[in-house]
């Protein structure tokens, strides 16, 4: 993995609740987050006493390194949104530029955070398909903005053994969103929930208060049997 060929966007604590529709019980539960990238997740969960071990393959990287290739690629990425404007909704960001500073804000938070966050173990290195996680005692796995997303550059076998990982280490497994970068339901999806069901697992597509790219507010929800 090349930094400069990441753009890492995270996601804030709200977002979470909203993308997942976690509730106040699920915050209590022991999480792992999977490809949170530079999300506030962690260290605003922190800050509540709440429990979350966060893993990507971003966190090889020091902090100075993260926060340069943000503003590195934020504002090509906020002309392209602006540039493509029927492939968002405003329901939660309200426009591109409180977008921007949303994301700001996040990183900031996740910056903040960062190196004290590693030294306790609460980020770590590593991505899917093979996670360095022993034992199945987290209550729920979540993945942002990573399985389905890049159905085009990961193919089936790949999220099928992803997510047979994630519900390895945790009882249930949270996937937002559905859509393809290009905004099309992902081939993957249909024959993952079929397959799921034969062995055995309870997949479910849930609505979610949450969207950004158009048509994109469905979670798919996985319990183990």
């Amino acid at each position: 993995m090349k930094l400069d060929k990441i753009v890492p966007f995270g996601r804030s604590l709200d977002e979470y609740q909203s993308m997942f529709n976690l509730s106040d019980s699920d915050l209590d539960k022991k999480i792992i987050g999977i490809a949170d990238g530079p999300a506030s997740f962690n260290a605003e969960m922190n800050d509540r006493g709440k429990s979350v071990l966060s893993i990507d393959p971003l966190y090889q990287y020091g902090a100075d390194e993260i926060d340069r290739q943000f503003y590195n690629v934020v504002d090509n990425i906020i002309s392209q949104v602006k540039n493509t404007p029927d492939n968002w909704s405003w329901s939660y960001h309200l426009s591109p530029d409180k977008l921007r500073e949303n994301r700001v804000n996040v990183i900031r938070k996740f910056i903040g955070d960062y190196e004290t966050g590693k030294a306790e173990g609460r980020y770590v290195t590593g991505e899917l398909p093979i996670l360095s996680i022993d034992g199945d005692d987290f209550d729920i796995a979540l993945c942002s903005h990573f399985l389905f997303l890049y159905s085009e550059q990961f193919d089936y076998q790949f999220h099928r053994a992803a997510i047979l990982e994630m519900l390895r280490i945790a009882k249930e497994i949270r996937i937002f969103p559905l859509l393809t970068l290009e905004l099309g339901k992902s081939p993957h999806l249909d024959t993952l929930i079929n397959e799921l069901h034969a062995n055995g697992y309870e997949p479910t597509i849930k609505k979610v208060k949450y969207e950004l790219q158009k048509g994109g507010d469905e979670m798919l929800r996985v319990v183990r049997a």
